[in-house]
Protein backbone atom coordinates (compact mmCIF):
# COMPACT_ATOMS: atom_id res chain seq x y z
CA UNK A 1 0.00 0.00 0.00
CA UNK A 2 1.37 3.37 -0.42
CA UNK A 3 0.03 6.87 0.30
CA UNK A 4 -1.06 9.69 -1.55
CA UNK A 5 1.63 11.26 -1.62
CA UNK A 6 3.72 7.98 -3.60
CA UNK A 7 5.51 7.10 -0.14
CA UNK A 8 4.69 3.75 0.88
CA UNK A 9 2.14 3.12 3.82
CA UNK A 10 3.39 1.87 7.26
CA UNK A 11 2.02 -1.26 7.96
CA UNK A 12 3.04 -1.17 11.90
CA UNK A 13 4.02 2.05 13.62
CA UNK A 14 5.71 2.02 16.70
CA UNK A 15 4.82 4.56 19.46
CA UNK A 16 7.61 5.41 22.26
CA UNK A 17 8.11 8.36 24.67
CA UNK A 18 10.69 10.85 24.71
CA UNK A 19 12.36 14.57 25.72
CA UNK A 20 9.00 16.68 24.76
CA UNK A 21 6.91 14.53 22.84
CA UNK A 22 6.31 11.32 20.87
CA UNK A 23 8.72 9.17 18.79
CA UNK A 24 7.15 7.19 16.54
CA UNK A 25 8.75 4.65 13.45
CA UNK A 26 7.25 4.11 10.84
CA UNK A 27 7.36 0.25 9.24
CA UNK A 28 6.35 -1.69 6.38
CA UNK A 29 4.90 -4.88 6.38
CA UNK A 30 8.20 -7.01 7.40
CA UNK A 31 8.82 -4.90 9.74
CA UNK A 32 11.29 -2.57 7.76
CA UNK A 33 11.87 0.70 8.95
CA UNK A 34 10.30 3.70 6.53
CA UNK A 35 10.66 6.70 8.78
CA UNK A 36 10.90 8.04 11.98
CA UNK A 37 8.74 11.18 13.24
CA UNK A 38 8.35 13.20 16.31
CA UNK A 39 5.06 14.73 17.35
CA UNK A 40 3.48 16.75 20.03
CA UNK A 41 1.96 15.11 22.72
CA UNK A 42 -0.98 17.24 22.54
CA UNK A 43 -0.70 16.17 18.52
CA UNK A 44 -0.50 12.73 18.76
CA UNK A 45 -4.82 12.02 18.69
CA UNK A 46 -4.62 14.05 15.15
CA UNK A 47 -1.68 12.43 14.16
CA UNK A 48 -2.62 8.66 14.66
CA UNK A 49 -6.04 9.79 13.41
CA UNK A 50 -4.99 10.85 10.15
CA UNK A 51 -2.57 7.51 10.14
CA UNK A 52 -5.10 5.54 11.32
CA UNK A 53 -7.33 6.80 8.14
CA UNK A 54 -4.72 6.33 5.90
CA UNK A 55 -3.24 3.03 6.63
CA UNK A 56 -5.22 1.32 9.26
CA UNK A 57 -1.56 -0.22 10.93
CA UNK A 58 -1.20 -1.61 13.46
CA UNK A 59 -0.18 0.11 16.42
CA UNK A 60 2.78 -1.08 18.84
CA UNK A 61 2.99 0.26 21.98
CA UNK A 62 4.34 -0.36 25.35
CA UNK A 63 0.97 -0.73 27.38
CA UNK A 64 -2.58 0.14 26.19
CA UNK A 65 -3.65 1.59 29.28
CA UNK A 66 -1.01 3.43 28.92
CA UNK A 67 -1.91 4.79 25.29
CA UNK A 68 -5.37 4.13 24.27
CA UNK A 69 -7.24 5.86 27.14
CA UNK A 70 -6.25 9.80 26.40
CA UNK A 71 -7.12 8.53 22.38
CA UNK A 72 -10.28 7.67 23.29
CA UNK A 73 -11.20 10.18 25.31
CA UNK A 74 -9.82 12.61 22.72
CA UNK A 75 -12.69 10.95 20.48
CA UNK A 76 -10.14 8.26 18.13
CA UNK A 77 -10.32 4.64 17.69
CA UNK A 78 -7.63 2.72 16.69
CA UNK A 79 -8.34 -0.96 14.60
CA UNK A 80 -5.75 -2.82 15.59
CA UNK A 81 -2.36 -2.71 17.80
CA UNK A 82 0.23 -4.80 19.15
CA UNK A 83 0.88 -4.73 22.97
CA UNK A 84 4.19 -5.31 24.21
CA UNK A 85 3.52 -6.23 27.47
CA UNK A 86 0.69 -8.64 27.22
CA UNK A 87 2.55 -10.40 24.17
CA UNK A 88 5.71 -10.59 26.32
CA UNK A 89 3.90 -12.15 28.99
CA UNK A 90 2.50 -14.65 26.54
CA UNK A 91 5.90 -15.21 24.86
CA UNK A 92 8.01 -15.31 27.82
CA UNK A 93 6.67 -18.65 29.14
CA UNK A 94 4.94 -20.64 26.06
CA UNK A 95 6.29 -24.15 25.03
CA UNK A 96 5.48 -23.04 21.63
CA UNK A 97 8.92 -20.61 21.81
CA UNK A 98 12.66 -21.90 21.67
CA UNK A 99 14.14 -22.00 24.80
CA UNK A 100 16.68 -19.65 24.00
CA UNK A 101 14.57 -17.22 22.24
CA UNK A 102 15.76 -13.38 23.23
CA UNK A 103 12.36 -12.26 24.44
CA UNK A 104 12.66 -14.77 27.36
CA UNK A 105 15.50 -12.67 28.72
CA UNK A 106 13.92 -9.31 28.58
CA UNK A 107 13.19 -9.31 32.26
CA UNK A 108 12.43 -5.15 31.54
CA UNK A 109 9.38 -5.76 29.93
CA UNK A 110 7.80 -8.66 32.72
CA UNK A 111 4.86 -7.35 35.08
CA UNK A 112 5.78 -8.45 38.57
CA UNK A 113 4.94 -12.25 39.35
CA UNK A 114 1.56 -13.35 40.62
CA UNK A 115 1.54 -14.10 44.52
CA UNK A 116 0.83 -18.00 44.50
CA UNK A 117 1.96 -19.58 47.96
CA UNK A 118 4.78 -21.92 47.44
CA UNK A 119 2.57 -24.80 49.43
CA UNK A 120 0.27 -24.83 46.74
CA UNK A 121 -0.29 -25.60 43.20
CA UNK A 122 -1.65 -22.39 41.59
CA UNK A 123 -4.98 -22.17 41.08
CA UNK A 124 -7.28 -20.86 37.92
CA UNK A 125 -8.65 -17.96 39.78
CA UNK A 126 -5.53 -16.56 41.34
CA UNK A 127 -5.11 -12.68 40.13
CA UNK A 128 -1.85 -11.06 39.67
CA UNK A 129 -2.37 -8.09 41.92
CA UNK A 130 0.35 -6.33 39.91
CA UNK A 131 -1.29 -7.36 36.33
CA UNK A 132 -1.60 -3.42 35.49
CA UNK A 133 1.68 -2.89 35.40
CA UNK A 134 3.80 0.68 35.65
CA UNK A 135 7.54 1.70 34.98
CA UNK A 136 7.76 -0.24 32.16
CA UNK A 137 10.17 0.46 29.19
CA UNK A 138 8.72 3.11 26.76
CA UNK A 139 11.15 4.93 24.68
CA UNK A 140 11.26 4.35 21.40
CA UNK A 141 14.38 2.51 21.33
CA UNK A 142 12.99 0.41 23.99
CA UNK A 143 10.00 -0.40 22.48
CA UNK A 144 11.50 -1.58 18.76
CA UNK A 145 13.88 -3.58 20.52
CA UNK A 146 11.08 -5.69 22.21
CA UNK A 147 9.44 -5.54 19.43
CA UNK A 148 12.31 -7.26 17.58
CA UNK A 149 12.63 -10.12 20.13
CA UNK A 150 8.99 -10.84 20.09
CA UNK A 151 8.87 -10.83 15.91
CA UNK A 152 11.79 -13.20 16.43
CA UNK A 153 10.08 -15.27 18.84
CA UNK A 154 6.89 -15.90 17.03
CA UNK A 155 9.24 -16.94 13.71
CA UNK A 156 11.28 -19.20 15.58
CA UNK A 157 8.38 -21.08 17.39
CA UNK A 158 6.82 -24.32 16.61
CA UNK A 159 3.33 -22.70 15.52
CA UNK A 160 4.36 -19.61 13.87
CA UNK A 161 0.64 -19.25 12.90
CA UNK A 162 -0.84 -19.90 16.02
CA UNK A 163 1.17 -17.25 18.07
CA UNK A 164 0.21 -15.01 15.89
CA UNK A 165 -3.37 -15.26 15.91
CA UNK A 166 -3.12 -15.47 20.25
CA UNK A 167 -0.98 -11.82 20.40
CA UNK A 168 -3.24 -10.70 17.83
CA UNK A 169 -6.56 -11.40 20.27
CA UNK A 170 -4.85 -10.79 23.47
CA UNK A 171 -4.16 -7.10 21.81
CA UNK A 172 -7.02 -6.58 20.33
CA UNK A 173 -8.54 -7.43 24.15
CA UNK A 174 -6.20 -4.53 25.65
CA UNK A 175 -8.11 -2.07 23.36
CA UNK A 176 -11.67 -3.88 24.20
CA UNK A 177 -11.00 -3.53 27.75
CA UNK A 178 -9.69 0.41 27.31
CA UNK A 179 -13.12 0.74 25.49
CA UNK A 180 -15.06 -0.68 27.84
CA UNK A 181 -14.31 1.48 29.96
CA UNK A 182 -14.98 4.62 28.40
CA UNK A 183 -18.16 3.49 27.15
CA UNK A 184 -19.45 2.32 30.52
CA UNK A 185 -22.05 0.12 31.46
CA UNK A 186 -25.15 2.38 31.31
CA UNK A 187 -26.62 1.84 34.98
CA UNK A 188 -29.50 3.63 36.91
CA UNK A 189 -27.97 4.86 40.51
CA UNK A 190 -31.95 5.82 41.28
CA UNK A 191 -32.93 1.41 40.22
CA UNK A 192 -29.62 0.57 42.14
CA UNK A 193 -30.74 2.69 45.34
CA UNK A 194 -34.27 1.04 45.29
CA UNK A 195 -32.92 -2.22 45.25
CA UNK A 196 -30.24 -1.58 48.41
CA UNK A 197 -33.51 -0.58 50.25
CA UNK A 198 -35.64 -3.16 49.34
CA UNK A 199 -33.23 -5.76 49.95
CA UNK A 200 -31.21 -4.07 52.89
CA UNK A 201 -33.66 -1.89 54.46
CA UNK A 202 -33.02 2.19 54.25
CA UNK A 203 -29.49 3.57 54.53
CA UNK A 204 -28.90 4.66 57.81
CA UNK A 205 -28.46 8.86 57.97
CA UNK A 206 -25.75 8.34 60.46
CA UNK A 207 -23.88 5.01 59.44
CA UNK A 208 -24.30 1.45 60.57
CA UNK A 209 -25.90 -1.24 59.69
CA UNK A 210 -29.22 -1.02 57.37
CA UNK A 211 -32.36 -2.03 59.37
CA UNK A 212 -32.28 -5.64 57.10
CA UNK A 213 -28.95 -6.56 57.70
CA UNK A 214 -29.11 -5.57 61.41
CA UNK A 215 -32.13 -7.60 62.06
CA UNK A 216 -30.46 -10.69 59.82
CA UNK A 217 -27.36 -10.51 62.44
CA UNK A 218 -29.71 -10.58 65.67
CA UNK A 219 -31.00 -13.37 64.36
CA UNK A 220 -27.39 -15.00 64.09
CA UNK A 221 -26.26 -14.27 67.15
CA UNK A 222 -29.54 -15.71 69.03
CA UNK A 223 -29.43 -18.88 66.83
CA UNK A 224 -25.43 -19.06 68.45
CA UNK A 225 -26.56 -18.24 71.75
CA UNK A 226 -24.11 -15.20 71.78
CA UNK A 227 -25.62 -11.78 71.98
CA UNK A 228 -22.21 -10.48 71.48
CA UNK A 229 -20.63 -12.60 68.68
CA UNK A 230 -18.80 -10.88 65.95
CA UNK A 231 -20.19 -12.10 62.24
CA UNK A 232 -17.67 -10.09 60.17
CA UNK A 233 -14.28 -11.47 61.39
CA UNK A 234 -13.61 -15.09 60.18
CA UNK A 235 -11.60 -16.30 63.02
CA UNK A 236 -14.18 -15.03 65.55
CA UNK A 237 -17.13 -16.14 63.69
CA UNK A 238 -15.44 -19.90 63.12
CA UNK A 239 -15.25 -20.10 66.56
CA UNK A 240 -18.69 -18.96 67.76
CA UNK A 241 -19.74 -21.75 65.57
CA UNK A 242 -17.47 -24.29 67.37
CA UNK A 243 -18.57 -23.30 70.30
CA UNK A 244 -22.20 -23.99 69.15
CA UNK A 245 -21.24 -27.60 67.73
CA UNK A 246 -20.85 -26.60 63.73
CA UNK A 247 -17.53 -27.80 63.25
CA UNK A 248 -17.19 -26.39 60.10
CA UNK A 249 -12.98 -25.36 58.63
CA UNK A 250 -14.08 -21.97 56.66
CA UNK A 251 -16.98 -20.05 56.49
CA UNK A 252 -17.81 -20.91 52.73
CA UNK A 253 -21.59 -20.84 51.68
CA UNK A 254 -20.82 -24.51 50.25
CA UNK A 255 -19.42 -26.02 53.39
CA UNK A 256 -21.82 -24.23 55.71
CA UNK A 257 -24.81 -25.74 53.40
CA UNK A 258 -24.10 -29.53 54.41
CA UNK A 259 -24.30 -28.31 58.08
CA UNK A 260 -27.47 -28.68 59.89
CA UNK A 261 -27.76 -26.51 62.39
CA UNK A 262 -30.39 -23.63 63.15
CA UNK A 263 -27.64 -21.05 62.64
CA UNK A 264 -27.00 -21.78 59.15
CA UNK A 265 -30.34 -20.31 57.25
CA UNK A 266 -29.95 -17.27 59.08
CA UNK A 267 -26.00 -17.09 58.69
CA UNK A 268 -26.22 -17.75 54.69
CA UNK A 269 -29.02 -14.79 54.43
CA UNK A 270 -26.77 -12.49 56.66
CA UNK A 271 -24.05 -13.19 54.42
CA UNK A 272 -25.62 -12.61 51.57
CA UNK A 273 -26.73 -9.30 52.43
CA UNK A 274 -23.31 -8.32 54.06
CA UNK A 275 -22.08 -8.76 51.14
CA UNK A 276 -24.33 -6.73 48.90
CA UNK A 277 -23.79 -4.09 51.30
CA UNK A 278 -20.06 -4.11 51.55
CA UNK A 279 -19.09 -4.77 47.60
CA UNK A 280 -21.83 -2.76 46.25
CA UNK A 281 -23.70 -0.93 48.60
CA UNK A 282 -24.14 3.08 48.58
CA UNK A 283 -20.06 3.41 49.09
CA UNK A 284 -19.76 2.04 46.13
CA UNK A 285 -22.72 3.47 43.91
CA UNK A 286 -21.49 6.87 45.35
CA UNK A 287 -17.45 5.86 44.24
CA UNK A 288 -18.05 4.12 40.89
CA UNK A 289 -20.90 5.28 39.26
CA UNK A 290 -21.23 8.92 37.77
CA UNK A 291 -23.20 10.67 34.93
CA UNK A 292 -25.32 7.18 34.44
CA UNK A 293 -22.65 4.84 33.79
CA UNK A 294 -20.54 2.15 35.77
CA UNK A 295 -16.32 2.19 34.03
CA UNK A 296 -14.81 -0.56 35.41
CA UNK A 297 -10.91 -0.70 35.28
CA UNK A 298 -10.62 -4.77 33.53
CA UNK A 299 -7.29 -6.38 33.39
CA UNK A 300 -7.25 -8.39 29.77
CA UNK A 301 -4.87 -11.93 30.97
CA UNK A 302 -5.17 -11.43 34.56
CA UNK A 303 -5.57 -14.99 35.63
CA UNK A 304 -2.89 -17.27 34.55
CA UNK A 305 -5.35 -19.13 31.57
CA UNK A 306 -6.20 -16.00 29.95
CA UNK A 307 -9.44 -15.35 31.27
CA UNK A 308 -9.62 -11.54 32.25
CA UNK A 309 -9.57 -9.73 35.77
CA UNK A 310 -11.14 -6.48 37.23
CA UNK A 311 -8.66 -4.24 39.13
CA UNK A 312 -11.29 -1.78 40.37
CA UNK A 313 -14.96 -1.50 40.47
CA UNK A 314 -15.51 -5.40 40.60
CA UNK A 315 -17.31 -5.80 37.38
CA UNK A 316 -16.85 -9.42 37.15
CA UNK A 317 -18.36 -10.13 40.68
CA UNK A 318 -21.63 -7.84 39.73
CA UNK A 319 -24.70 -9.71 42.03
CA UNK A 320 -27.89 -10.95 39.92
CA UNK A 321 -29.83 -8.41 42.06
CA UNK A 322 -28.42 -5.49 40.70
CA UNK A 323 -28.84 -6.41 36.61
CA UNK A 324 -32.00 -4.11 36.42
CA UNK A 325 -29.61 -1.47 37.46
CA UNK A 326 -28.11 -1.89 33.83
CA UNK A 327 -30.32 0.05 31.69
CA UNK A 328 -30.08 1.24 28.70
CA UNK A 329 -30.46 5.05 27.89
CA UNK A 330 -33.76 6.45 26.10
CA UNK A 331 -33.83 5.69 22.44
CA UNK A 332 -31.08 2.81 23.02
CA UNK A 333 -31.05 -1.05 23.57
CA UNK A 334 -29.07 -3.72 25.00
CA UNK A 335 -28.39 -6.28 23.41
CA UNK A 336 -27.50 -9.42 25.45
CA UNK A 337 -25.78 -12.68 24.63
CA UNK A 338 -24.27 -15.67 26.35
CA UNK A 339 -22.81 -18.74 25.34
CA UNK A 340 -24.38 -22.02 26.32
CA UNK A 341 -21.72 -24.26 27.74
CA UNK A 342 -18.60 -22.61 26.30
CA UNK A 343 -15.88 -24.75 27.77
CA UNK A 344 -17.47 -28.05 26.90
CA UNK A 345 -18.01 -27.26 23.72
CA UNK A 346 -14.26 -25.70 23.15
CA UNK A 347 -13.12 -29.33 24.70
CA UNK A 348 -14.85 -30.92 21.84
CA UNK A 349 -13.50 -28.48 19.31
CA UNK A 350 -10.05 -29.10 21.16
CA UNK A 351 -10.30 -32.63 20.83
CA UNK A 352 -11.46 -32.81 17.53
CA UNK A 353 -14.72 -35.56 19.04
CA UNK A 354 -17.59 -35.73 16.58
CA UNK A 355 -19.51 -37.73 18.89
CA UNK A 356 -19.70 -34.86 22.16
CA UNK A 357 -20.34 -32.07 19.02
CA UNK A 358 -23.17 -34.06 17.82
CA UNK A 359 -24.32 -33.81 21.46
CA UNK A 360 -24.23 -30.13 21.14
CA UNK A 361 -25.13 -29.44 17.59
CA UNK A 362 -28.41 -27.48 17.91
CA UNK A 363 -29.34 -27.43 21.41
CA UNK A 364 -28.67 -27.73 25.14
CA UNK A 365 -24.85 -30.01 25.18
CA UNK A 366 -26.01 -31.41 28.66
CA UNK A 367 -29.74 -32.79 27.13
CA UNK A 368 -27.85 -34.08 23.88
CA UNK A 369 -25.52 -36.00 26.18
CA UNK A 370 -28.58 -37.43 28.20
CA UNK A 371 -30.26 -38.39 24.57
CA UNK A 372 -27.07 -40.19 23.56
CA UNK A 373 -27.44 -42.61 26.32
CA UNK A 374 -24.21 -41.91 28.56
CA UNK A 375 -26.16 -40.46 31.83
CA UNK A 376 -29.85 -40.72 32.80
CA UNK A 377 -30.47 -36.88 33.39
CA UNK A 378 -29.67 -33.13 32.57
CA UNK A 379 -28.05 -32.66 35.75
CA UNK A 380 -25.80 -35.91 35.77
CA UNK A 381 -24.63 -34.77 32.21
CA UNK A 382 -23.82 -31.47 33.84
CA UNK A 383 -22.05 -32.97 36.99
CA UNK A 384 -19.89 -35.64 34.80
CA UNK A 385 -18.67 -32.78 32.25
CA UNK A 386 -17.58 -30.55 34.99
CA UNK A 387 -16.24 -33.17 37.26
CA UNK A 388 -13.79 -34.29 34.22
CA UNK A 389 -13.11 -30.95 33.16
CA UNK A 390 -11.95 -29.81 36.54
CA UNK A 391 -10.93 -33.61 38.24
CA UNK A 392 -13.68 -34.17 40.74
CA UNK A 393 -12.31 -38.14 41.32
CA UNK A 394 -15.41 -38.23 44.91
CA UNK A 395 -19.28 -38.28 44.75
CA UNK A 396 -21.28 -38.17 42.05
CA UNK A 397 -19.05 -36.75 39.87
CA UNK A 398 -16.58 -39.77 40.44
CA UNK A 399 -19.17 -42.24 39.73
CA UNK A 400 -20.27 -40.40 36.61
CA UNK A 401 -16.97 -39.49 34.70
CA UNK A 402 -16.27 -43.41 33.68
CA UNK A 403 -19.43 -43.25 31.53
CA UNK A 404 -18.63 -40.41 29.58
CA UNK A 405 -14.82 -41.48 29.03
CA UNK A 406 -16.52 -44.48 27.61
CA UNK A 407 -18.99 -42.26 25.37
CA UNK A 408 -16.68 -39.46 24.55
CA UNK A 409 -12.79 -40.92 24.80
CA UNK A 410 -11.48 -38.42 22.47
CA UNK A 411 -12.59 -35.18 24.63
CA UNK A 412 -12.00 -36.96 27.99
CA UNK A 413 -8.36 -38.51 27.16
CA UNK A 414 -7.68 -34.74 26.03
CA UNK A 415 -8.14 -33.71 29.94
CA UNK A 416 -6.94 -36.87 31.23
CA UNK A 417 -3.76 -36.75 29.61
CA UNK A 418 -3.21 -32.72 30.66
CA UNK A 419 -3.83 -33.51 34.07
CA UNK A 420 -1.37 -36.54 33.99
CA UNK A 421 1.35 -33.58 32.38
CA UNK A 422 0.37 -31.74 35.32
CA UNK A 423 0.66 -34.40 37.78
CA UNK A 424 4.42 -35.14 36.34
CA UNK A 425 5.18 -31.77 36.86
CA UNK A 426 4.64 -30.96 33.37
CA UNK A 427 3.12 -27.56 31.64
CA UNK A 428 0.52 -27.99 29.09
CA UNK A 429 -0.89 -25.44 26.59
CA UNK A 430 -4.00 -23.87 24.99
CA UNK A 431 -5.00 -24.33 21.53
CA UNK A 432 -2.59 -21.18 20.30
CA UNK A 433 -0.05 -21.96 22.73
CA UNK A 434 -0.55 -19.65 26.04
CA UNK A 435 1.39 -22.21 28.57
CA UNK A 436 0.51 -23.05 31.92
CA UNK A 437 3.01 -21.93 34.94
CA UNK A 438 6.16 -24.18 35.65
CA UNK A 439 5.69 -26.01 39.09
CA UNK A 440 7.19 -23.76 42.27
CA UNK A 441 10.50 -24.92 43.27
CA UNK A 442 8.34 -25.96 46.76
CA UNK A 443 6.42 -28.51 44.69
CA UNK A 444 9.30 -29.69 42.85
CA UNK A 445 11.32 -30.38 46.49
CA UNK A 446 8.13 -31.94 47.77
CA UNK A 447 7.91 -34.39 44.93
CA UNK A 448 11.71 -35.71 45.18
CA UNK A 449 11.73 -35.46 48.85
CA UNK A 450 8.78 -38.29 48.63
CA UNK A 451 10.90 -40.71 46.58
CA UNK A 452 14.11 -40.08 49.19
CA UNK A 453 14.43 -43.51 51.35
CA UNK A 454 13.99 -41.78 54.29
CA UNK A 455 10.92 -40.22 53.29
CA UNK A 456 7.90 -40.20 55.73
CA UNK A 457 4.24 -41.34 54.86
CA UNK A 458 3.52 -37.42 55.31
CA UNK A 459 6.30 -36.66 52.74
CA UNK A 460 4.42 -39.19 50.67
CA UNK A 461 0.87 -37.92 51.24
CA UNK A 462 1.67 -34.54 50.80
CA UNK A 463 3.67 -35.04 47.45
CA UNK A 464 0.75 -36.86 46.04
CA UNK A 465 -2.19 -34.28 46.80
CA UNK A 466 0.21 -31.56 45.52
CA UNK A 467 0.36 -33.51 42.53
CA UNK A 468 -3.38 -34.34 42.03
CA UNK A 469 -3.77 -30.44 43.07
CA UNK A 470 -1.45 -29.79 39.84
CA UNK A 471 -3.53 -32.22 37.91
CA UNK A 472 -6.77 -30.53 38.59
CA UNK A 473 -4.88 -27.31 37.79
CA UNK A 474 -3.40 -28.30 34.13
CA UNK A 475 -6.76 -30.63 33.35
CA UNK A 476 -8.67 -27.21 33.25
CA UNK A 477 -6.28 -25.33 32.16
CA UNK A 478 -6.38 -26.33 28.43
CA UNK A 479 -9.78 -25.58 28.27
CA UNK A 480 -10.97 -22.70 30.09
CA UNK A 481 -7.48 -20.72 28.79
CA UNK A 482 -8.65 -22.00 24.90
CA UNK A 483 -12.14 -20.75 26.33
CA UNK A 484 -10.73 -17.76 26.81
CA UNK A 485 -8.94 -17.19 23.59
CA UNK A 486 -12.33 -18.09 21.62
CA UNK A 487 -14.28 -15.36 24.02
CA UNK A 488 -11.11 -12.66 22.48
CA UNK A 489 -11.72 -13.47 19.21
CA UNK A 490 -15.43 -13.16 19.66
CA UNK A 491 -14.68 -9.71 21.22
CA UNK A 492 -12.27 -8.53 18.60
CA UNK A 493 -14.85 -9.70 15.25
CA UNK A 494 -17.70 -8.04 17.24
CA UNK A 495 -16.31 -4.93 17.77
CA UNK A 496 -15.30 -4.58 14.10
CA UNK A 497 -18.71 -5.38 13.73
CA UNK A 498 -20.27 -3.10 15.39
CA UNK A 499 -17.92 -0.03 14.35
CA UNK A 500 -18.79 -0.84 10.59
CA UNK A 501 -22.72 -0.30 11.52
CA UNK A 502 -23.96 2.78 10.24
CA UNK A 503 -23.81 5.86 13.47
CA UNK A 504 -27.23 7.21 14.14
CA UNK A 505 -27.72 11.22 13.82
CA UNK A 506 -26.79 13.65 16.93
CA UNK A 507 -31.06 13.21 18.02
CA UNK A 508 -30.68 9.47 18.85
CA UNK A 509 -26.89 10.06 20.61
CA UNK A 510 -26.10 8.49 23.61
CA UNK A 511 -23.34 11.41 25.04
CA UNK A 512 -22.37 9.97 28.46
CA UNK A 513 -20.93 7.10 26.11
CA UNK A 514 -17.79 9.16 25.26
CA UNK A 515 -17.29 10.86 21.58
CA UNK A 516 -16.24 7.58 19.86
CA UNK A 517 -19.29 5.48 21.09
CA UNK A 518 -21.88 8.33 21.34
CA UNK A 519 -23.39 7.47 17.86
CA UNK A 520 -22.78 4.11 17.54
CA UNK A 521 -23.73 0.89 18.71
CA UNK A 522 -20.37 -0.90 21.12
CA UNK A 523 -19.38 -3.18 23.63
CA UNK A 524 -20.63 -2.29 26.70
CA UNK A 525 -19.70 -4.97 29.79
CA UNK A 526 -18.27 -8.91 29.23
CA UNK A 527 -17.66 -11.25 31.51
CA UNK A 528 -16.10 -14.49 30.23
CA UNK A 529 -18.86 -15.97 28.52
CA UNK A 530 -21.50 -13.50 27.89
CA UNK A 531 -21.54 -9.64 26.50
CA UNK A 532 -23.90 -6.49 26.76
CA UNK A 533 -24.15 -4.46 23.57
CA UNK A 534 -25.32 -1.11 23.96
CA UNK A 535 -27.22 -0.24 21.05
CA UNK A 536 -29.36 2.46 19.46
CA UNK A 537 -32.86 0.67 18.82
CA UNK A 538 -33.28 1.31 15.52
CA UNK A 539 -29.99 -0.86 14.93
CA UNK A 540 -30.37 -3.12 17.90
CA UNK A 541 -31.66 -6.28 15.91
CA UNK A 542 -28.41 -5.65 13.18
CA UNK A 543 -26.64 -5.66 16.24
CA UNK A 544 -28.05 -8.62 17.40
CA UNK A 545 -26.50 -10.25 14.07
CA UNK A 546 -23.62 -8.99 14.43
CA UNK A 547 -23.38 -10.83 18.03
CA UNK A 548 -24.06 -14.18 16.20
CA UNK A 549 -22.37 -13.88 13.70
CA UNK A 550 -18.97 -13.15 15.11
CA UNK A 551 -19.40 -16.23 17.34
CA UNK A 552 -19.66 -18.41 14.72
CA UNK A 553 -16.33 -16.55 12.97
CA UNK A 554 -14.64 -17.16 16.26
CA UNK A 555 -15.16 -20.77 15.76
CA UNK A 556 -14.28 -21.18 12.63
CA UNK A 557 -11.17 -18.87 13.16
CA UNK A 558 -10.21 -21.30 15.88
CA UNK A 559 -11.39 -25.05 14.93
CA UNK A 560 -11.60 -24.87 10.68
CA UNK A 561 -14.42 -26.63 9.49
CA UNK A 562 -14.64 -28.52 12.63
CA UNK A 563 -19.13 -29.01 13.19
CA UNK A 564 -19.62 -27.46 16.22
CA UNK A 565 -21.74 -24.46 17.00
CA UNK A 566 -21.22 -22.20 19.96
CA UNK A 567 -24.95 -21.61 20.79
CA UNK A 568 -25.76 -17.93 22.13
CA UNK A 569 -29.05 -17.06 24.10
CA UNK A 570 -29.93 -13.37 22.92
CA UNK A 571 -32.30 -10.66 23.47
CA UNK A 572 -32.53 -7.25 23.37
CA UNK A 573 -33.75 -5.44 26.73
CA UNK A 574 -34.19 -2.62 28.46
CA UNK A 575 -31.75 -3.79 31.34
CA UNK A 576 -30.03 -6.75 31.80
CA UNK A 577 -32.14 -8.05 34.24
CA UNK A 578 -32.74 -11.86 32.94
CA UNK A 579 -36.54 -13.38 32.87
Amino acid sequence: MTSTDGVSAPSWIVLGRAPGGIRAALLSADAAEISREQIEASALPSWIERHEAQAAPRWVWSDAPQWYASLLASGVRVARCHDLRLCHAILRESAFVDAGAAVRGSTEWDAAPASAGDEKAPTLFELDAASVATGLPDGLDDALAEFARQRDAIAGSSDPARLRLLTAAESAGALVAEELRAAGVPWDAAAHDRILTETLGARPAGGGQPARLAAAADRVRQALGDPAASLDSQPKLLRALHRSGVLVESTSRWELAEQKHPVIEPLLEYKKLARLQSANGWSWLEGWVHDGRFRPVYVPGGVVTGRWASSGGGALQLPRQLREAVRADPGWKLVIADVAQLEPRVLASMASDTALATAARGRDLYEGIVDSGAVATRQQAKIALLGAMYGATTGESGRLVPRLRRAYPRAMGLVDDAARTGEDGGVVTTWLGRTSPRPSEAWSAAQSRATEAEASGADEMRARRWARDRGRFTRNFVVQGTAAEWALSWLADLRGRLYALPPVGDAQAAPRSGPVFARRPHLAFFLHDEVIVHAPESLAEDSARAVTDAAAAAGRLLFGDFPLEFRLDVRISDTALKD
